[in-house]
């Protein structure tokens, strides 16, 4: 992999957040879509919803196997990424642009600067490959 785009944090469930004003943006790396395959249903939590860090609150369902999507910190769910109801393979084609699956505001916004940055997630990712 030639290496993740370095304006984004990410977490060790292999997901990305985009910071931008009050609300970041949430998706699944590239790594995490490959691993998956072909992405065929995906089940997002309603907006409006407040998670705690690390809470379930969507699944991904692939051709290989289904992976729950966990919330990166406590916050408000605001927006679903409503296109992924009709064309899931998104996350696979675009995963850091129209594949996003959820806008969130955080509880504490120093909570998305506490994520791995670009190069930590790619140093994590290489200490667990199998």
């Amino acid at each position: 992999m030639a290496g993740y785009p370095t304006d984004l944090r990410y977490t060790d469930k292999h997901q990305w957040v985009r910071a931008r004003e009050k609300l970041v943006t949430v998706g699944i790396t590239e790594f995490a879509a490959d691993r998956l395959g072909a992405i065929g249903f995906v089940e997002l939590p309603y907006a409006g919803e407040l998670f705690r860090t690390d809470a379930r609150i969507g699944r991904l369902s692939a051709e290989s196997a289904a992976a729950p999507i966990h919330m990166p910190f406590t916050g408000h769910v605001n927006a679903l990424n409503e296109a992924l109801s009709e064309s899931p393979g998104l996350i696979n084609s675009d995963p850091y642009g129209e594949g996003w699956l959820v806008r969130i505001e955080p509880g504490d916004p120093a909570d998305v600067d506490g994520l791995m940055d670009a190069a930590a997630y790619e140093a994590f990712v290489s200490a667990n490959e199998e």
